[in-house]
């Protein structure tokens, strides 16, 4: 079953401006499946498959020259050399749409594409599905289901078993990925310092605290959470601060692409584990602002998100700036309102009174409308919140 992604809309637009279109995004997100399906007309190569890759690097010139009208590349990062040969031929040829290229690993790829290709190419990041996208397809839409569940196709589209599901992705992430990335002496580290990183899932990222505790080096830590971030594993949520407060925290938290690999690596296997875990609130914090980047990429758009704290306490999970105006998200996994989730909020329009502040708290309870001069809705009704992304 194919379910129609969101960023098609944009992806499409684009391929009729630029030669070349590169998606990029976390292994088994679905990329192969959208280009097919968008680009069904046009060859397509798996870099990753040994007798494709060989016959390509035996003759690059010979393959290029059959392809007049371009083809669909899949993991292109295997074969960066071939970028080369596509440059050439899209400066030749000046013909927009003609080569749509695939990679999983961002760190490999981007650099390469953005030398060889600069100024030919449109880039987008494909992530698992948003709720929008399969909401109406689900069997359960269960605020614990959805977290536990995760949004990767496998699990969504083909219905696998999620705990499984993750366990075989994650092996797969360490025993494949990671090690054509970088040389990890010891994998039990590494493993570890994934875990703790899942264990201050929206918290402070502190490369020191991490490396005390992995009995690595403070570079070794920052290295690695590189790696994260290149593989679409995590995300940091940058901090929102300015010149007016110099008592603002300047640190990043750290959060997940899909909470269903989140909630494998915390070892969360059921609901029932899930409801007890100290750590659910966090979770559904991310599962929300994953959403957010989610519709920012689908739109072709950089995610420009950031988080307030200060060193007092005072803190807004969400800031989206506009100009001279700022919106302000609070999310709580409560399902009943609670006047004291807006204390941030109202923090936040008395600290810049010169800026246009428009407020907003997402929770797992019922619509409601305004409060206070702040919006109250439910974390489902985030996708008709278009003015949000």
């Amino acid at each position: 079953m194919y379910i129609q992604r969101e960023i098609e809309k944009a992806i499409v637009s684009f391929a009729r401006q630029f030669p070349v279109i590169v998606v990029t995004g976390p292994r088994q997100s679905g990329k192969t499946t959208l280009v097919w399906n968008v680009f069904g007309d046009k060859p397509y190569f798996n870099l990753e498959l040994p007798d494709v890759s060989d016959i390509i690097q035996q003759d690059p010139r010979s393959f290029f020259n059959k392809l007049t009208n371009g083809a669909v590349i899949d993991e292109i990062q295997r074969m960066p050399e071939l970028l080369r040969y596509i440059q050439g031929i899209v400066d030749e040829v000046r013909q927009p749409g003609m080569f749509i290229l695939t990679g999983s690993n961002q760190f490999m790829l981007m650099n390469q594409v953005t030398e060889s290709l600069a100024g030919r190419v449109a880039l987008f990041k494909l992530l698992p599905f948003s709720l929008s996208e399969v909401e109406d397809k689900l069997p359960t839409t269960l605020t614990d289901d959805l977290i536990l569940n995760g949004y990767y196709p496998a699990v969504v589209a083909n219905r696998f078993e999620p705990y499984r599901t993750y366990q075989n992705y994650y092996e797969t992430y360490l025993e494949r990925d990671l090690r054509s990335m970088i040389n990890i002496k010891n994998l039990s580290d590494f493993k570890k310092f994934v875990r703790l990183c899942a264990g201050r899932v929206g918290q402070i990222f502190n490369a020191s605290a991490l490396a005390n505790e992995t009995g690595v080096s403070v570079h070794t830590i920052k290295s690695w959470i590189s790696i994260l971030e290149a593989s679409y594993i995590i995300f940091l949520l940058p901090p929102w601060y300015d010149n007016i407060n110099k008592r603002l925290i300047k640190s990043p938290k750290v959060y997940f692409y899909d909470t269903g690999l989140l909630s494998y690596i915390l070892g969360i296997e059921n609901k029932n584990q899930l409801s007890r875990d100290p750590l659910r609130g966090n979770i559904f914090e991310n599962m929300v602002i994953a959403e957010f980047y989610k519709k920012r990429y689908n739109r072709g758009l950089d995610a420009r998100y950031y988080f307030f704290r200060d060193n007092h306490g005072n803190e807004v999970d969400l800031i989206i700036p506009h100009g001279n105006e700022i919106q302000g998200i609070e999310i709580k996994s409560s399902q009943t309102f609670n006047k004291e989730f807006l204390k941030g909020l109202h923090y936040l329009k008395d600290i810049y009174p010169q800026r246009n502040i428009n407020n907003l708290l997402i929770y797992d309870g019922e619509d409601i409308g305004n409060v206070s001069d702040m919006e109250i809705i439910n974390f489902r009704s985030i996708a008709k919140k278009n003015r949000l992304f």
